[in-house]
């Protein structure tokens, strides 16, 4: 659903290197936030209640040594933010679901690696608790295994070797006379199936291909994937975009 909604607008970011697409996805959405709250919040009680808040804070500070005092103050501070609190919520309701889309964007192209032309990956089957029996992979021309594809059911999990050309593919999984699939996609572009398929049938918890997850930013050794890079990188554009455009 998200990808036939945004795959059209922001598909052609993903010819871009890793980090700018980060950047540049972090500044749409803090800009599209911060330009619907300033039109959906009443802009100069917001500078009020901020300027009370600070007002109070100071007060508090000063009254230290007049624990009864300086309780009244802390009172009212918070009166005035649990009012700020509540007019900022009003521009949630505007920003939600076209935020909720397009993380969901990011997350469908974002979070893995892909998985380009030769190189090994592995598929993975996990099975309920004491499921017991055998296990064959069927692949589709064009992949090839490093290993036995008839494998015995032992420790919860099933794991095969693979590598193949560039395409679109579907596995097969033969299970104790079940037969399930899973899509892959193996390309040099930013671009990969669904990771995980969630099966929950009492034989099967779920399907997997294994991919590597994507790293953007690595800082003080800190590698960062895209919900984090996103998370700094949104803080300092809403910080220069908030001053710009005068928003409290």
């Amino acid at each position: 659903m998200f990808e036939g909604v945004l795959s059209p607008v922001f598909d052609p970011l993903l010819y871009l290197p890793m980090t700018w697409v980060i950047a540049i996805m972090s500044f749409i959405i803090t800009f599209l936030i911060t330009l619907i709250y300033k039109f959906t919040t009443n802009q100069s009680l917001m500078k009020d209640l901020k300027e009370e808040m600070k007002e109070l804070q100071k007060e508090m500070k000063e009254l230290k040594s007049e624990p009864q005092k300086m309780m009244e103050v802390q009172k009212k501070a918070m009166q005035s933010n649990m009012k700020y609190m509540s007019h900022s919520m009003r521009s949630m309701l505007f920003t939600f679901i076209p935020i909720i889309l397009i993380f969901g964007w990011m997350n469908a192209n974002l979070a893995f690696e892909p998985i380009i032309p030769n190189q090994e990956f592995t598929t993975s089957v996990v099975f309920y608790d004491n499921i017991k029996g055998e296990a064959q992979l069927i692949i589709p021309e064009g992949i090839v295994s490093d290993g036995e594809l008839n494998k015995t059911i032992s420790d919860g999990e099933i794991k095969w070797v693979l590598r193949g050309k560039e395409g679109e593919y579907l596995l097969e999984y033969n299970i104790n006379e079940k037969s399930y699939t899973k899509e892959l996609t193996i390309t040099d572009d930013q671009s990969y199936a669904k990771p995980i398929k969630m099966i929950k049938d009492k034989t099967v918890r779920q399907i997997s291909i294994d991919h590597k997850k994507m790293k953007v930013f690595n800082i003080f050794g800190w590698r960062l994937g895209w919900l984090g890079s996103y998370i700094i990188l949104s803080i300092v554009f809403s910080m220069i975009l908030r001053k710009l455009f005068k928003v409290y």
